[in-house]
């Protein structure tokens, strides 16, 4: 397994451009699922998202359950459950995709593994603008309790992917934004962005 920052429980630390990310244009007269640069492009470099708590690995292999790094995060945090993102394996997939567009943010990480085709994540940064990063096959993201953040597949309209949560699906909870007096939000805000502010 290789990621773009080093985290504990995992030893090795080898800094790789696994995703893109942009700050995006959040026209509402625009398709979502394309990519939204700005004109002129703004790229994010993985330091940034890193400061903003969001964490990317690189997992090889259909196997992904057995890979000793992810049983390894897993393990550590409690992300026993899992959910499969899949068209032919979630009721009402069209539905359930348009409703992770929705801005929300949960009051745990997420951790989100690709394992087949293509799609974006969206996060807020300190100053509420949105940050787009894309994510493909074996691409695997953390996103951090408390962090404003969305999901879009692009235009070829196809993922297959797992979520980890750290409880059963019906506890896996989402509050739409605002959420500023979220304890959970507070907490995020409290450990990253006044942090950057310092």
């Amino acid at each position: 397994m290789k990621r773009s920052m080093e985290t504990p429980p995992c030893s090795q630390d080898v800094k790789e451009e696994i995703v893109e990310a942009w700050y995006m244009n959040d026209s509402e007269k625009e398709d979502y699922r394309l990519p939204r640069h700005c004109e002129p492009k703004e790229f994010v470099s993985l330091e940034k998202l890193q400061e903003l708590g969001v964490l990317t690995w690189s997992v090889h292999g259909d196997d992904y359950e057995n890979e000793e790094d992810v049983k390894q995060i897993r393990e550590s945090e409690g992300y026993s459950h899992s959910v499969n993102i899949h068209p032919e394996r979630m009721p009402n997939f069209e539905l359930m995709v348009k409703r992770f567009f929705l801005e929300h943010l949960h009051p745990h990480p997420e951790i989100s593994y690709c394992i087949q085709g293509t799609g974006y994540h969206d996060v807020r940064d300190e100053n509420d603008r949105w940050i787009r990063i894309a994510v493909k096959e074996g691409v695997m993201i953390l996103l951090p309790a408390g962090i404003y953040h969305r999901f879009t597949l692009d235009t070829n309209n196809y993922l297959k992917a797992v979520l980890f949560s750290a409880g059963p699906p019906a506890e896996f909870s989402t509050y739409e934004g605002p959420c500023e007096d979220l304890p959970a939000r507070k907490l995020y805000v409290e450990a990253f962005h006044k942090a950057m502010r310092r």
